[in-house]
């Protein structure tokens, strides 16, 4: 028996549009944060990186402010040498991944011993007040459903994804940005700018009817809108992080063979716990 292929979340071509067209008028805003986000992160961690690598959709932010690094193209398959790379920086793409664990392998592959492997993606809560009016006004407008925003992963889903890798010391957190717009029609502008209009490969290909639109924008105002009527839009970015494995990590220690008791070490008075009765 044959297993079953893995179901197609992305239509590449529609993707690879969408991001060449953005680059006519470019509004690459959360790219720039995680560029940020790397450098300061980078910059508290003890080592000199010589061979990084990212894997972007956007290469010039990462040309400028990784100077010497490869530029890889965010594709099902990374264009990576085994064993290159003592930093891998995998750059808001994992969103759009058919298989988000082969990525992170890839990846994971690439290292030296004791690299780093960094990936920042779009978490759960990203543009959930767009999803949600999106489903309702599609709900009452045609009494159907259809994806229209691309589903993103959960911190803890994708934290697990690093062990799956084999990677070492790994760890997943996240920070929160709020955008503010004017109306709906300023928040799909941005979302083209930085090419990410809906490319998934189960859409419906023609356009959202006025009607749908207009829907949307009055859920959107009714159910999130602030005190001054700008619609807020939520984008969560999830920063994954682990090592290739080496020999001179720390290793956790065996259980119970610790040579001195916890108590002790804070200074702290040790109480028993009451014996379990039966009744």
């Amino acid at each position: 028996m044959s297993s079953a292929a893995p179901p197609i979340l992305t239509d590449r071509a529609a993707l690879l549009r969408n991001r060449a067209r953005a680059l006519r008028a470019p509004a690459l805003f959360l790219h720039e944060d995680a560029v940020s986000e790397v450098q300061e992160r980078l910059a508290e961690v003890n080592r000199r990186f010589t061979a990084p690598a990212v894997v972007t959709p956007f290469a010039q932010l990462w040309q400028d402010a990784l100077p010497g690094a490869r530029i890889v193209a965010d594709a099902p398959v990374l264009e990576l040498e085994v064993g290159a790379h003592d930093l891998v920086i995998h750059a808001l793409g994992l969103h759009w991944a058919d298989d988000p664990l082969g990525q992170i392998i890839q990846c994971r592959r690439a290292l030296r011993p004791d690299g780093l492997l960094m990936v920042l993606t779009f978490g759960g809560q990203t543009l959930h007040e767009l999803r949600a009016v999106l489903a309702q006004a599609e709900s009452e407008v045609t009494g159907g459903l259809s994806p229209r925003v691309v589903p993103m992963g959960e911190i803890r889903d994708l934290g697990a994804l690093l062990q799956r890798a084999g990677l070492a010391l790994p760890v997943a957190d996240s920070f929160t940005r709020r955008i503010l717009y004017r109306d709906l029609r300023h928040l799909a502008q941005d979302l083209r700018a930085m090419g990410e209009g809906n490319a998934l490969a189960a859409r419906h290909r023609a356009p959202m009817s006025r009607a749908l639109l207009q829907r949307a924008e009055l859920h959107y105002i009714h159910n999130f809108a602030d005190a001054e009527g700008r619609l807020p839009a939520t984008v969560e970015t999830i920063v994954l992080t682990g090592w290739a494995p080496a020999d001179s990590q720390p290793k956790p220690l065996r259980p119970g063979s610790a040579a001195a008791r916890l108590a002790d070490a804070l200074g702290a008075q040790e109480t028993a716990l009451p014996e379990r009765t039966s009744e």
